[in-house]
């Protein structure tokens, strides 16, 4: 039986929330707990409830700390308390799932309790599951591209919206990148709203071709990649004020447009966002107050369409949809696009690293010449945790001093993931 001492009772927006073992250490480095976890998301609630409330949530856990093993967790546990909400919605496969919807301080408590670090949201309210009231702009950078560059893409991103009469709510995704969110009324499908995506992502593209990039395989993108398939059904991406997995515990953080070219990611963390908070309130308090309308860069797509930019990639395991092109990696095609060779597939990311290190140490003359961007770490999501694959860009890589396909190592199966 537990002692005492590995439970607390909190008492948050009038419920009772049980918190066990509050002095697990899910920040080893930074020495942060879960309890520390716990208070961090009372502190932003308001804040935090603006962007993942009301809305159905993956719960993504880290029951041993960012250096454990984590997992996706789609349908709510059976024994939750009365008061946590749920949502049953249909996933692209058929299935459905019976997923979290917080309501209030104390759902967000709870979330923590299980080591929730991460709050990951549709975009759609519990009450109309079909039709999104937020398009969602994920900038991704490819590996190597400096924080200024990102800042230049979202300014690019900026005017395009206001170009199209939208309005976008920049953050920093608490990783290396920035979301900015557009809300929108709900009239629309998740299918066209991901086509928005993808036309807006083009014309960002159109004009920042040197910076900015809406291509979907990795071994073709360059400088920041405006994921537009974040706007699929059933995908999710990390709220505002989202705690993130990284050492230093920094957050999800809402920003107004002045303050990006002078932030940075690193400034917002789980011990600093909660004086933020306080001092300067949510910057997206007004999100709600101005939703918008697709119809603008749903014609912008029709004239790419009419141009010959039809359907882009869809991620894996949707169906193949009318008019995508095909979905097949450019270096499988009978005539690659560039010269690729895949490492390894490890369960844990560490593993995968190693044995791209001991690729290195069989080829040095060929890794003397790659750049950052040629190295492809994919976190490949499935059904229940994700693995990662990475592969080498031989394109700068002198004919002679490419190597050939190798056996992968590591080779893990991940049949069950």
């Amino acid at each position: 039986m537990a002692s005492r001492a590995e439970h607390e009772i909190l008492v948050v927006a009038g419920r009772e929330v049980a918190i066990s073992n509050p002095h697990k250490r899910l920040f080893p480095e930074a020495g942060y707990t879960k309890l520390d976890l716990v208070r961090y998301y009372t502190a932003v609630s308001d804040g935090a409830l603006r962007g993942a409330g009301n809305r159905p949530n993956v719960l993504v856990r880290y029951p041993h700390g960012i250096g454990g093993e984590f997992f996706y967790q789609k349908r709510a546990p059976p024994s939750r308390p009365p008061w946590v909400d749920v949502a049953i919605l249909r996933c692209p496969s058929g299935r459905t799932a019976e997923e979290v919807v917080p309501r209030d301080a104390a759902t967000l408590v709870w979330m923590a309790n299980l080591a929730c670090l991460e709050l990951h949201p549709h975009p759609v309210r519990a009450d109309s599951l079909e039709h999104p009231d937020e398009l969602r702009v994920d900038l991704d950078p490819v590996p190597g591209v400096e924080w200024s560059q990102i800042r230049e893409v979202a300014h690019v991103v900026h005017a395009t919206l206001k170009d199209f009469a939208l309005v976008g709510w920049p953050k920093t995704s608490g990783s290396r990148g920035m979301h900015i969110y557009v809300r929108i009324h709900p009239r629309w499908t998740f299918t066209e709203v991901r086509r928005a995506a993808l036309a807006l992502a083009r014309e960002v593209e159109r004009r920042a071709p040197a910076l900015a990039t809406s291509k979907w395989w990795k071994e073709e993108r360059h400088g920041v990649f405006l994921d537009y398939n974040q706007n699929a059904k059933d995908r999710t991406i990390a709220s505002a004020y989202s705690v993130r997995p990284r050492a230093d515990a920094r957050v999800s953080a809402p920003l107004a447009w002045n303050e990006i070219d002078s932030c940075d990611p690193g400034d917002f963390t789980l011990a600093t966002m909660p004086a933020r908070f306080a001092q300067v309130g949510d910057r997206h308090e007004d999100i709600d107050r101005q939703p918008g309308t697709l119809d603008a860069l749903l014609d912008l797509s029709a004239r790419q369409a009419a141009e010959g930019l039809g359907d882009a990639p869809w991620p894996p395991h949707y169906r193949k949809q009318a008019g995508e092109e095909p979905r097949v990696v450019p270096s499988r095609r009978r005539t690659p696009k560039h010269p690729l060779v895949e490492i390894g597939r490890a369960r844990k990311k560490i593993d995968a690293i190693e044995g791209f290190e001991r690729w290195e140490a069989r080829h040095p003359e060929a890794s003397g010449h790659l750049q950052p961007a040629d190295v492809l770490v994919d976190a490949m999501r499935g059904r229940f945790q994700t693995w990662t694959r990475i592969r080498v860009n031989l394109q700068h890589v002198p004919a002679a001093l490419r190597p050939a396909q190798e056996p992968l190592d590591p080779d893990e199966d991940m049949s069950d993931t």
